[in-house]
Formats: structure tokens, C-alpha cells, sequence
């Protein structure tokens, strides 16, 4: 957690600089995400919520849009990551949004992504989206590496804007 916590504290004092905020939805990150940002004293000042939208119903539920929201969206891409994190940044009145959806394993998901698969998105005054491909089926591992792509993206993101 030493790699998210430092990240993450760059993060929080850019966000603090700016007077920005930030809501997260993540999925195989399983929540790593958000406690890194909440790992980092004064996160208050920014981290405005965020969930683990593991399954359709506390997607939709924590988001609040209806499942046709996502018609003809597969899970675990670049626009479906593009989507929640526009989702949650509107639906928590946050600057930013950031978003994870992938298969972190030991085996792929049901879409057909191998493990090791994420998509990454940041919806703000600045939006990116990325997928990472650790070829790793090791579901731990890979939570780290997707946590830390995603904050790594999300980083990027603030000091371009």
C-alpha cells in the first residue's frame, strides 16, 4: 500500500491546490482505490464517495441511471470505464470521476477479458481512458497494478489540467 498511500498523497495535495474534488467507481480494484485516497490526512477536503460496483445492482443503485443506460456496452472496455466515471463524478457533484472495470483473476470474466484485463477512465476537466494487460492471472497482484494505473492515469490527468 506504500506505493498507493505516496501516490495518492500527491494526489490529494494537487486536488487540495485546485480545490477540486473526486468520486470513484471501481470494480477489480476491489475499493483499493478509494482507501488510498482516504489513507492520505484531510482526504475530507476532496474524496467526495465512491463505491465497488461489483455487480449490475449496486451499479445501478450508486449510480442512479437505469440499466438501458448501458445498452450495447460491454463491461470491462474503455467506454463502459468512460461511462462510470462520468457517472459518479455527476451523480456525487465531484470535479473528477475515476473509474476501473476489468478481471483481475484467477480466471478472466464473463465478457471474455483474460485475467490481468482493466480498463482505467477519468472523466473531468481533463478526460483519459487506458486498458492495462498485466498477463497475470494472479487476482492480488493485479488488484495492486490496477490501483495504481489508475491512480497513476488519475495523477496525470489533475497536473494536465
Amino acid at each position: 500500500m506504500d506505493v498507493l498511500t505516496r501516490m495518492a498523497g500527491e494526489i490529494g495535495q494537487l486536488l487540495k491546490d485546485k480545490g477540486q474534488t473526486v468520486a470513484v467507481s471501481e470494480t477489480s480494484a476491489g475499493g483499493l482505490v478509494s482507501a488510498a485516497l482516504l489513507a492520505v490526512p484531510g482526504a475530507s477536503a476532496y474524496y467526495m464517495g465512491g463505491g465497488v460496483l461489483y455487480t449490475y445492482d449496486s451499479r445501478s443503485i450508486l449510480l442512479g441511471l437505469p440499466e438501458d443506460a448501458f445498452e450495447g456496452m460491454r463491461p470491462s472496455t474503455e467506454p463502459y470505464a468512460a461511462k462510470l466515471a462520468a457517472a459518479i463524478k455527476d451523480r456525487l457533484g465531484s470535479t473528477w470521476g475515476v473509474s476501473e472495470t476489468g478481471a483481475a483473476g484467477p480466471a478472466g470474466n464473463r465478457y471474455g477479458d483474460a485475467p490481468g484485463h482493466s480498463c482505467m477512465a477519468v472523466s473531468g476537466p481533463v478526460d483519459k481512458v487506458m486498458t492495462l494487460e498485466t498477463g497475470s492471472a494472479d487476482r492480488e497482484a493485479n488488484m495492486w497494478a490496477f490501483a495504481e494505473a489508475t491512480l497513476g492515469q488519475f495523477k496525470e490527468a489533475i497536473e494536465q489540467s
